[in-house]
């Protein structure tokens, strides 16, 4: 992963940043509004460009980068919540993820670059499990469906026959793929239970399988990251109907 660059929406207090910085990626930018988490990521990485109000950004003026991670806001989909899902102002939000990816691809695309040089390449979004039933699951279709029609407009996403959205999956597209799955902190070196959605989306090829179920490749309790492996991987291939999709 060494040389590549990273953007960071919903930034908080730079958990993304810390992790690129570890993983050899380079954070060059994040958009956050809130003024003390601004000023606590400023003390930790004082060469990122603080791009503010995510509402308020064009993708296509934004320095172009290889990823764009962002865990938008989780309240209206966590069961916690009133669970007014992606229709939710604060959920909703999720929209200008999308839209920044697009306006930066479609820029750097206007620019003459083709394949996978089209930036940003890859996309992961971070959220609540309760993304999996907000709506009655139709609002997790909506995000895979938003995150393949990135690059293949023309693909679709459908539920899995069950209707219910397994902690582990994968759509696979003609040349783009999107994969998730759901980890839980106390595996990671956190003293808690924590449980997430990690979504990766790659627009030019199908790194996710890779990087979210080559457990190897990943800190934390080997053992419990073991114990999952055998179910993550037989979860994708049950979950991939012939044309691809879920």
């Amino acid at each position: 992963m060494n040389g590549l660059t990273m953007g960071s929406l919903f930034d908080g207090i730079g958990g993304f940043p810390l992790a690129a910085t570890h993983a050899g990626i380079e954070p060059v930018w994040a958009s956050e509004i809130e003024p003390f988490p601004i000023e606590v990521t400023k003390h930790h990485f004082p060469n990122m460009l603080h791009a503010g109000d995510i509402t308020k950004l064009d993708g296509a003026m934004l320095p172009p980068v290889d990823i764009i991670c962002g865990g938008s806001p989780c309240q209206d989909l966590s069961v916690a919540g009133a669970r007014a899902g992606l229709s939710g102002e604060r959920s909703g939000l999720f929209m200008e993820q999308i839209r920044i990816v697009k306006e930066m691809r479609n820029a750097d695309k206007s620019r003459g670059r083709a394949g996978i040089a089209v930036r940003p390449r890859y996309c992961v979004w971070e959220n609540v499990p309760g993304a999996f039933s907000s709506a009655e699951g139709k609002d997790f279709l909506a995000v895979l469906r938003e995150f393949v029609q990135i690059e293949e407009p023309q693909m679709d996403v459908v539920r899995p026959p069950a209707g219910r959205w397994e902690y582990a999956g994968a759509v696979l597209g003609v040349r783009s793929c999107v994969a998730w799955v759901t980890w839980d902190a106390q595996y990671f070196g956190v003293p808690q239970r924590r449980r997430r959605i990690f979504l990766v989306a790659d627009f030019a090829g199908y790194s996710p399988i890779q990087i979210l179920f080559d457990q190897d490749r990943l800190l934390g309790n080997p053992a419990a990251c073991r114990g999952t492996r055998q179910g993550t991987a037989e979860d994708v291939r049950n979950g991939l109907d012939d044309s691809g999709g879920l």
